[in-house]
């Protein structure tokens, strides 16, 4: 089984030391687009996640300064989408809370398992997820080549295939 205390309590110090809520958006307030189109250039896909999901935000004194979105994919599995932090809050933890937030919540609403994928170019999230958990599940070859009409390039990459990653939520210990 994974052990998250240690993480949790390093996030708890930091959630009191400022103050940091997370939260699902409400039916009739509005997406928080600018981060969003960090996680997903494409604007027509963060719609389609953002109609087909729940979206959480992570603020701080009322101000937004990260967002998820929870799909349900499959019976059982829930896929995580568009995990964004503020770039001026990158670097200090809030991205792992948000993920850490999203297990939780996904074992809580009774999913068995939970799914993320990103770019083969997403050096940094791809080591997020692995620290959270996660196992590479697959890749889906050219996923962005298809489905983005320009070229992403990341980290001096071009970011063509989806590396997709799971964690099955029952060998865990963070439901609570």
């Amino acid at each position: 089984m994974l052990e998250f205390n240690k993480i949790w309590g390093e996030l708890a110090v930091l959630e009191a030391k400022n103050a940091l809520n997370i939260r699902q958006l409400g039916n009739k307030e509005k997406l928080p687009m600018d981060l969003l189109l960090l996680a997903d250039p494409s604007r027509e896909m963060v719609m389609a996640y953002a109609k087909r999901g729940e979206c959480y935000v992570a603020e701080i004194e009322g101000k937004v300064i990260g967002v998820y979105i929870l799909l349900a994919a499959r019976p059982g599995i829930v896929e995580l989408a568009n995990v964004a932090v503020s770039k001026e809050h990158h670097g200090k933890g809030f991205g792992k809370r948000l993920v850490l937030d999203a297990i939780q919540r996904a074992g809580r609403k009774g999913f068995k398992s939970i799914e993320v994928g990103t770019g083969n170019s997403s050096i940094s999230q791809l080591a997020l997820y692995q620290k959270c958990g996660f196992r590479i599940s697959g890749v889906d070859r050219d996923f962005f080549v298809r489905h983005y009409d320009e070229a992403i390039y990341e980290n001096g990459i071009h970011c063509r295939d989806m590396v997709r990653l799971s964690l099955d939520l029952e060998e865990t210990t963070c439901k609570g």
